[in-house]
């Protein structure tokens, strides 16, 4: 007789967990968000779909536990601020309106869990009010944290209460000097990882373009650039500029979290060709895709140095009404304020455009003053198209290039300056083509104007007695020359032509020599002193 092949018994569904269909719900829709990414390249739509996405899963474990009533979520930092990169931390605040219980401490624990369970990266504090207040006067990171607080989901009285105590103990002129603190000792902590800079951290990188929007909002002034021009501390142009730039690091920094697949602020060699690649860019003949990448990152990063030196300067001007000082007159173009230098009127450099340089001149003699007013700042970097090839044969304005070479101090400091300031490349046009330009090798460390700068450091280095010490050959040869600033020159032709093909020595000294430097030497000249560097080669 036959038998007959009895079916299988039916396995009972097992319902999906809140942990595991939650999980999923974030991991497809994460996805979607980089899909769309890819398509659109939009970075505030992505931070800001990202954001909405993780507070949607929030607020439904915070229901899932069932929160007890006054127990308030809160979302603080980069994430408070509402930008949400892919791998970034989420961080949280849980505000109690009294010291939890043990069953509340129970709630909180299973809260926890399951955002980890999810896939949240979470970085969480439990406070009340009185306990965020204190440790924020003692904080300025947890100060700047709360500062960006967002009201997620819980009871919103309390949100507003802890909102009220925190800016009325909120002192902005201190919260104004440690934030410039920490930018000072940040930009001297990155300087280092020039050709693996950090998006967040290096000088002229996100972090720079936060600073600046922190202190407004301590001070009241606004969050956002428009509010920053509608109190006249930028200009329409220079927030088209801050924009411009932010969407730039931001669009970077989300492709590096995709291409690395975590939490990476880096870009590190083993990505910079992938990151040139979705960029768009190619590699040309004698340049690299990384290459003009990272040239273009740098250059970035010097404007972003630029605009952030002016801004803050005009937001110290509002938060430090009282530190105006009288005015030191220096000569009929210019004075110092607050130890800085200021140019009489800000129509100078475009009337005469020789005192761009000069203003360099002054300040490497006066070793009182530590920079430029943002009005003087912003009207050179107005007027510095104007230094053209009529400007560079001038006589009076190579005669002012030759005397910051020729000075017995701070040559270099004075050509970083130039180099920050974006007058150096324009006075040496070949120079300004190698600025933020790197080399994709191991043994290149800088960029190859920042190469040049240190090659001349060295040089001055053999030219200080104090230090002779360290190269007695090279000291006693430097001190039998009588012209080193021509050795400043050779240093800063030595590498100008790299990138371009051939042999770069050769092609600098085609630059050095060119015609656009060229013009004739004056009758008297000072003291036998040349006045012209191609005269001198």
């Amino acid at each position: 007789m036959a038998s007959t092949a009895q079916p299988p018994l039916a396995t009972p569904a097992v319902p999906e967990s809140t942990s595991a269909r939650l999980k999923r719900r974030l991991t497809e829709n994460r996805a979607a968000l980089h899909q769309r990414y890819l398509e659109h390249h939009s970075a505030p739509k992505l931070l800001r779909e990202h954001r909405q996405l993780v507070d949607s899963i929030l607020k439904s474990v915070w229901q899932h536990v069932d929160m007890p009533a006054g127990v308030t979520l809160v979302a603080v930092g980069g994430y408070g601020r509402g930008q949400l990169f892919p791998y970034s931390d989420i961080d949280l605040l849980i505000l109690l309106p009294a010291a939890a219980d043990e069953a509340l401490t129970e709630k909180l624990e299973q809260f926890v869990s399951l955002l980890w369970d999810i896939g949240l990266d979470v970085g969480h504090s439990v406070r009340t009010v009185a306990e965020c207040v204190e440790l924020a006067a003692q904080d300025v990171t947890i100060q700047t944290s709360l500062l960006e607080a967002r009201l997620l989901i819980g009871e919103r009285k309390l949100f507003r209460q802890f909102e009220r105590e925190f800016l009325r103990k909120l002192d902005a002129p201190q919260f104004t000097k440690a934030k410039r603190l920490e930018q000072e000792q940040r930009h001297a902590r990155y300087h280092d990882t020039n050709l693996e800079p950090n998006i967040k951290e290096t000088a002229g990188g996100l972090r720079d373009l936060q600073t600046i929007l922190w202190i407004s909002k301590a001070a009241g002034i606004g969050t956002r650039w428009s509010d920053l021009v509608n109190r006249e501390i930028i200009t329409r142009r220079e927030a088209a500029l801050l924009r411009k730039h932010e969407a730039f690091l931001q669009n970077l920094r989300i492709r590096l979290h995709y291409l690395a697949r975590r939490r990476e602020e880096r870009l590190v060699f083993d990505v910079q060709t992938a990151l040139a690649t979705q960029m768009g860019l190619r590699d040309t003949a004698h340049r690299r895709a990384s290459e003009h990448l990272m040239q273009r990152f740098y250059r970035t990063a010097i404007e972003i140095s630029q605009l952030n030196t002016i801004v803050l300067q005009n937001l110290g001007t509002l938060i430090f009404p009282s530190r105006s000082r009288a005015i030191q007159k220096i000569n009929e173009r210019f004075h110092s304020r607050n130890e800085l230098l200021e140019a009489t009127d800000e129509g100078l450099f475009r009337r005469e455009p020789s005192a761009m340089l000069e203003a360099f001149v002054i300040l490497q003699q006066r070793h009182e003053l530590k920079g430029m007013t943002a009005a003087t700042l912003r009207a050179l970097w107005r007027a510095s198209p104007l230094i053209n090839p009529a400007f560079r044969r001038a006589p009076e304005n190579r005669r002012l290039f030759l005397q910051i070479l020729s000075s017995p101090s701070r040559v270099v400091r004075e050509l970083k300056r130039m180099n920050q300031y974006g007058i150096l490349g324009r006075y040496i046009p070949a120079f300004g083509r190698i600025v933020g330009q790197m080399q994709h090798d191991l043994y290149h460390v800088y960029t190859v104007d920042e190469h040049i700068l240190h090659v001349v450091r060295n040089l001055r280095r053999f030219a200080v007695p104090e230090l002779a010490h360290e190269f007695p050959l090279a000291s006693r040869l430097m001190s039998d020359f009588a012209h080193p600033e021509l050795l400043y020159l050779a240093g800063l032709f030595h590498d100008i032509a790299k990138g371009r093909g051939g042999d770069h020595s050769l092609l600098g000294k085609v630059d050095a020599l060119s015609p656009t430097y060229a013009a004739p030497v004056p009758k008297s000249g000072t003291a036998g002193k040349p006045n012209c560097w191609k005269t001198c080669f």
